[in-house]
């Protein structure tokens, strides 16, 4: 594990963790079953002594958008990980990667993290399209399990509410509809089985945070198109190729507003959680 410096804040983190009752700070009380996230560290120079470790929560992501209001005024050192260049976001106890868009592309990132930082909390954090019909665009989630629609594989996270799916690619308004038949769930993404899946692997807790970016019946623009093998999104051929169509102008307002808000209201939810790390009062999602 890389070394953390000192603090003076023991740890509780439960077991089944929710979004919004991660606790870390002076009144977290030893003895407690979620003691096995609690580290120490020892200073050279006071070797009787030992110092309370702060766990890291990790937050993966797709994109920069989705999260740009909560992070942005983070610092952003790049690290080398499997021959890869990755730009996380750190501030105090907490991380995040966007490792870009896809189940693949949510792995890397995934491994990285893990192995980079040692998190003691995986949070899948973004947009999600909405299933249920009545789930408007910045309804933001937190799923108690999470399905992977390529093999019906599940994660129960212990904690929120409803099923999100993860698909292989953009769902348009016919394949929703077939998702929240199939699965009984409320949403669809991209990533979080991916990230589900590499956290269960290393035995570290699992939490999925989304904010619907285009309701259940939005007919969305030609976007999949533009994603590369990286999960990178290729901005630039997108408009060029938008430029030539103005048909599809009024489905790219939308996604663009409807998008705006489910970003705002998401970076509020992860607000409240790093909030609640540091022992401030939280409201739940």
């Amino acid at each position: 594990m890389v070394p953390h410096p000192p603090i003076r804040h023991s740890v509780n983190i439960k077991p089944n963790i929710g979004i919004s009752n991660i606790r870390i700070g002076p009144d977290a009380s030893p003895g407690q079953p979620s003691d096995r996230w609690a580290g120490t560290w020892a200073h050279p120079s006071y070797p009787d002594a030992t110092f309370s470790v702060t766990p890291r929560v990790a937050i993966v992501a797709a994109l920069e958008r989705e999260v740009w209001p909560f992070v942005k005024s983070w610092p952003t050192p790049r690290k080398e990980y499997d021959g890869r260049s990755f730009k996380f976001f750190e501030k105090e106890h907490m991380v995040v990667l966007c490792g870009g868009i896809g189940s693949e592309a949510a792995r890397r990132a995934t491994e990285a993290v893990i192995n980079l930082y040692h998190p003691a909390l995986i949070i899948s954090a973004g947009f999600a399209g909405a299933l249920d019909p009545t789930l408007p665009a910045g309804h933001t989630l937190t799923p108690r399990q999470v399905v992977d629609a390529g093999d019906g594989s599940r994660t129960d996270s212990g904690s929120g509410d409803g099923v999100l799916v993860s698909f292989a690619t953009i769902a348009d308004v016919a394949q929703k509809a077939k998702l929240a038949k199939a699965f009984g769930a409320q949403a669809v993404d991209m990533e979080a089985a991916a990230v589900a899946r590499g956290a269960q692997a290393h035995g570290i807790n699992f939490l999925a945070c989304k904010a619907i970016s285009d309701p259940s019946d939005s007919r969305l623009p030609p976007i999949a198109r533009f994603i590369g093998e990286d999960g990178r999104f290729r901005a630039l051929r997108f408009v060029a190729y938008m430029a030539l169509r103005p048909r599809l102008w009024a489905s790219v307002r939308k996604l663009f507003r409807d998008s705006t808000v489910a970003a705002a209201k998401l970076c509020q939810a992860l607000a409240n959680t790093s909030r609640s790390t540091t022992g401030a009062p939280t409201h739940p999602l």
